[in-house]
């Protein structure tokens, strides 16, 4: 997974992290959940505030 696979890691994340606040996740958590998952396999660098922004509502979305 890339990290634009925004759907992807958020069903990942989610099987992973079931109980997580994702509300109120610090990016910081979220990028090292997201680089923590077996199938990611991209840059750790290429990640920014956008695309952490979009992965939390993906999750937002998939755990509704």
């Amino acid at each position: 997974m890339k990290w634009l696979d925004v759907y992807d890691i958020a069903i990942e994340l989610e099987e992973r992290y079931p109980e997580a606040d994702i509300i109120n996740i610090r990016f910081t958590d979220l990028k090292s959940w997201v680089i923590s998952l077996p199938r990611f396999n991209d840059d750790p660098n290429k990640c920014n505030e956008k695309v952490l922004e979009a992965i939390q509502a993906a999750w937002i979305e998939e755990r509704e």
